[in-house]
């Protein structure tokens, strides 16, 4: 079994990062790893986990300390062990923000879009609803008036609910077929969202995982420790790219859209590792009942459907 020098070049470069946000890369081992196999862990095997992307034990230790205090992580003692879970509302907002990384770009497109005005909600409370929505995939098309063609109708729900807002906003769909749409709808878009942006950062995403992808086709077998640090790199990557992307109807986005190329170079390298990469976990992993629990089901439906 061999180990390929690429992949380590990858992981030492993201070691070599100034400042790695060490938060940011445990949502994703949690949400892509361990959330599928039960979704609680013994903090020395997060440790080991997380020490060859450059993260010491102190920084793991203080960053999951912050993910308690914000919600997402609880703790639970076992002697001298602590392990922690996912609460509650951690999990939820794995779920939505999950549903949206391992779904593929939407093909299909009614022509309404999913209007909301936001001028009778509390002054003290607008920012957030803007940023929650903004979260969602939604554009600002106006002073106090946010779309999206086809937003997540049950997480916007949840949403709205959570933040106590359903009865203070305006809500509804409008069509554009009785209107000259085009060109004047493709400026609508520019002016909501910034999508050159984040075509650079797909492009960068695609130049530097589609060696890597390569470089696995070519092996026979590839190590399985290996399979987890790329496929978390892949991942955490892709996920701080894609929370940015309002996910628009390929109807309304640029010709040759690199998100549609990056969507399908995370099945592919997902597909091609999936497997040694949760062999690797299930042996090395422990909760306080010991080994992690099986994969769930659901975590099988991840890009349309994993061998």
């Amino acid at each position: 079994m061999s180990r390929l020098a690429l992949i380590d070049h990858l992981v030492a470069e993201f070691a070599a990062q100034p400042r790695i946000r060490a938060g940011s890369l445990i949502i994703t081992v949690f949400g892509d790893a361990v959330a599928p196999r039960g979704g609680t862990l013994w903090l020395g095997s997060l440790i080991r986990l997380l020490e060859p992307f450059g993260l010491n034990q102190r920084l793991v230790r203080t960053s999951v300390f912050r993910l308690v205090r914000d919600g997402w992580l609880s703790a639970e003692q076992s002697g001298r062990r602590s392990y922690y879970s996912l609460t509650e509302t951690g999990r939820r907002r794995f779920e939505n923000a999950y549903r949206r990384i391992y779904t593929g770009p939407h093909e299909a497109w009614d022509g309404y879009w999913h209007v909301i005005a936001t001028v009778l909600v509390d002054p003290s409370q607008r920012d957030a609803v803007r940023k929650e929505l903004k979260w969602l995939g939604f554009g600002a098309i106006g002073t106090g008036v946010m779309a999206h063609p086809m937003p997540d109708c049950t997480v916007l729900r949840e949403l709205l609910a959570d933040l106590g807002v359903s009865d203070d906003l305006v809500q509804w769909r409008a069509g554009t077929d009785a209107l000259p749409g085009g060109r004047a709808q493709r400026r609508l878009i520019e002016h909501a969202w910034d999508l050159g942006e984040l075509t650079v950062d797909y492009q960068r995403f695609l130049d530097r995982f589609r060696p890597v992808y390569a470089a696995l086709e070519r092996e026979r077998e590839v190590d399985p420790g290996q399979a987890f640090l790329v496929r978390t790199l892949l991942m955490h990557e892709y996920r701080r790219i894609l929370l940015r992307d309002p996910k628009l109807p390929l109807d309304l986005l640029p010709a040759h859209w690199a998100g549609s190329s990056a969507y399908a170079l995370c099945r592919n390298v997902y597909q091609r590792i999936h497997g040694l990469t949760e062999a690797y976990l299930g042996a090395t992993l422990e909760t306080a009942d010991g080994p992690l629990p099986a994969t769930a089901e659901y975590f099988y439906r991840r890009f349309g459907g994993l061998d």
